[in-house]
């Protein structure tokens, strides 16, 4: 049995922790997967192999974690992440929201889809964008959720580095960072089956946008925490959030 994650978003989600300073890649003797042409293999990295410097991202100690709990299962990854784009090219009917969704019913045909990794900000760091956020959130989301058949399925937010105050690539992102990341925090407190991973403290490449390998390390630590609450309450309630049906406890195993 193999339980996937998708994983969507910018750079930050790709990946783009330096490879020579990662950890070796721990893939729990085969367990951990990444979809290739619509079949599962062994990870490799990068996972998320967007562009020619793609490295290493969150996806890997996320599945790690959760295959560390979840003996008996394997854990893929389904990567459809993109560097450099902005939320509205996100939306339904758009080449990346067509590309995610047609990549996790692939994925559905061999494996459980049990949540989605979202980490984007960056790339609408202005006054007006970030307006416009939530609404464009919710719009994909919701959009995503319903071309899937998974109405409740988790889906777990990450939040904007503190490093990009100090981004001279880019100034606007010192502007603007934070209100991208309260609006990320309020989504993962009122939107429904929404959960917020808090970026504080993490550390970044020399550029100040985009986190170093060590701090991938930890986030995707810290996302598998925030989906935790979400399987902790499944197996508890002996149904599955994810598609909304009454299912086992050892099927959720």
């Amino acid at each position: 049995m193999i339980h996937s994650f998708l994983l969507i978003g910018q750079s930050n989600a790709a990946g783009r922790g330096f490879l020579a300073d990662a950890e070796p890649l721990d893939t729990c003797n085969g367990r951990l997967k990444i979809q290739r042409n619509g079949l599962w293999v062994r990870m490799f990295r990068p996972v998320n192999p967007d562009r020619s410097f793609s490295g290493t991202c969150l996806a890997e100690s996320f599945a790690k974690a959760y295959a560390d709990e979840h003996p008996d299962v394997n854990v893929g990854i389904i990567p459809c992440a993109d560097g450099g784009t902005k939320i509205e090219q996100w939306q339904p009917g758009e080449i990346l929201f067509d590309n995610a969704v047609s990549c996790a019913r692939l994925a559905m045909r061999t494996s459980t889809l049990r949540g989605i990794l979202w980490h984007q900000g960056e790339g609408d760091c202005l006054e007006d964008r970030c307006l416009l956020y939530e609404e464009r959130f919710r719009r994909l989301t919701d959009a995503l959720r319903g071309e899937l058949g998974l109405p409740k399925i988790p889906i777990i937010v990450g939040g904007l580095g503190d490093f990009l105050a100090k981004c001279e690539l880019a100034e606007h992102l010192g502007q603007y960072y934070e209100k991208i990341n309260e609006v990320l925090e309020r989504l993962g407190r009122e939107y429904p089956h929404c959960a917020f991973v808090p970026a504080t403290g993490l550390g970044a490449n020399p550029d100040n946008l985009h986190f170093s390998a060590a701090a991938l390390q930890k986030l995707g630590l810290r996302y598998y925490e925030a989906f935790r609450s979400f399987d902790c309450r499944c197996k508890a309630e002996n149904k599955c959030p994810c598609a909304g049906t009454e299912r086992s406890a050892m099927e959720l195993l």
